[in-house]
């Protein structure tokens, strides 16, 4: 099948578009084909354009609407902080994000970094390549 990521109750999904760019928010109510009622610990419940979402491949269990209270209790349950911080496109953003806030000064230490690793690189391949022909 080519789909595994599908629009349903508690599926965790990411925001691409507006005031809540890079949220993560979960669906918990389907309006129509093009909204869902989406909502976070730390946001207000309301509607959102599927088109600014990225679903996820998390999910969570839990019933139609449910409180806050409980949605906060289920997401702590499923450790979904923490299952995205640990995926490949949780780490991207991270990542992302901390070389966005990088000064010149320490975009200049990356740039020596990379200088001094390539070197080292460099001494032990011609050191393999030596052992080879020897």
């Amino acid at each position: 099948m080519p789909f595994k990521r599908y629009v349903e109750i508690g599926r965790v999904a990411l925001v691409n578009y507006g005031k809540d760019y890079g949220r993560l928010v979960v669906i918990v109510d389907v309006i129509d084909q093009n909204r869902a009622l989406v909502d976070a610990p730390d946001m207000v419940r309301g509607q959102m354009n599927f088109k600014r979402l990225h679903l996820t491949d998390i999910k969570i269990d839990i019933p139609r609407t449910p409180k806050k209270k409980s949605l906060i209790k289920a997401m702590e349950e499923a450790d979904v902080k923490n299952k995205w911080e640990n995926s490949s496109w949780g780490r991207k953003l991270i990542v992302q994000k901390r070389r966005a806030a990088l000064t010149d000064f320490d975009r200049f230490k990356v740039m020596l970094a990379k200088i001094k690793r390539g070197g080292a690189i460099r001494q032990e391949l011609a050191k393999l390549k030596k052992q080879t022909v020897a």
